[in-house]
């Protein structure tokens, strides 16, 4: 997903290693929560729609409706049309736009999906409030993010730690909270959603070539991605500190015995009827 933020930094950017991560999700290992509240025929609005991997999985599972794509900027935006035209779809819109300050009117949508995006965000309940919002009467609004801090791992190992530190630093830095999962319920509630259910779910990986995809992946990501830069340039992190994050990755990755449990929380907000 992009920054959809007016005035904060996504943290991640788009570096290759970050979209190779982004465009292993789908809405099958990503949104389990939300799918069965889908049917053919519903308007979808997806916030931060990144690569469109989810997107396109979800446009697949309301089509004929059509589903709406948004991001904060054209460039972002791209990154999801390439997708869609990929796929051939012909069902989905494609929108520039602020999660603080959605350009949709009141009702628009039968269902409002962000993943990953309240942690990046500014302001999360007057995100929340928008995507309430534009929800139609009877509708619903689903949310999942990451708790970086729930993040389980073994062997336990002093580079991992230290890149969790770091990573949540370059996260608040950046006006994110990278322990979003916790919250949603919390800002859920504070936004005044009707009805929620809060849920959490997780991504495991224990078997080597999951453990090769993902710690590859933070290994490349933190030498040589946005969140390197922003490390680098605050004085966060060192050079020499970065390399050893890396290579703590790659020892994680690399070791038979290696595991990690990715947890993310999920709220799920009914919309009343129109008629209650």
């Amino acid at each position: 997903m992009e920054d959809m933020s007016s005035g904060a930094v996504y943290t991640h950017g788009h570096a290759e290693s970050v979209l190779r991560s982004h465009r292993t999700r789908t809405a099958e290992n990503s949104a389990g929560y939300l799918l069965p509240h889908l049917r053919p025929g519903l308007a979808l609005l997806d916030i931060g729609s990144g690569p469109g991997t989810i997107t396109v999985d979800l446009a697949a599972r309301v089509a004929p409706g059509r589903l709406t794509a948004v991001e904060i900027s054209e460039a972002a935006l791209a990154i999801t049309r390439a997708e869609v035209q990929r796929q051939g779809l012909g069902t989905v819109d494609l929108a520039v736009g602020d999660v603080h300050d959605l350009p949709f009117p009141d009702g628009s949508f039968d269902v409002v999906h962000a993943h990953q995006v309240l942690q990046h965000v500014a302001d999360p309940v007057t995100a929340l409030r928008e995507m309430i919002r534009v929800c139609r009467p009877g509708g619903v609004v689903a949310v999942r993010d990451a708790d970086y801090s729930g993040f389980v791992w073994y062997p336990e190992l002093p580079g991992l730690d230290r890149w969790l530190a770091a990573y949540k630093a370059a996260a608040r830095a950046n006006q994110g909270e990278p322990d979003a999962g916790r919250r949603l319920l919390a800002w859920a509630q504070a936004a005044g959603a009707p009805q929620v259910t809060a849920t959490s779910s997780t991504w495991c990986y224990g078997d080597p070539a999951a453990r090769a995809a993902w710690g590859g992946m933070w290994a490349d990501r933190i030498t040589g991605s946005a969140i390197t830069e922003q490390l680098l340039s605050s004085g966060q992190a060192s050079q020499a500190e970065l390399e050893q994050m890396s290579q703590a990755w790659r020892e994680w990755a690399a070791d038979p015995d290696g595991w990690i449990s990715i947890v993310h929380g999920e709220v799920l907000i009914r919309m009343p009827d129109a008629a209650a």
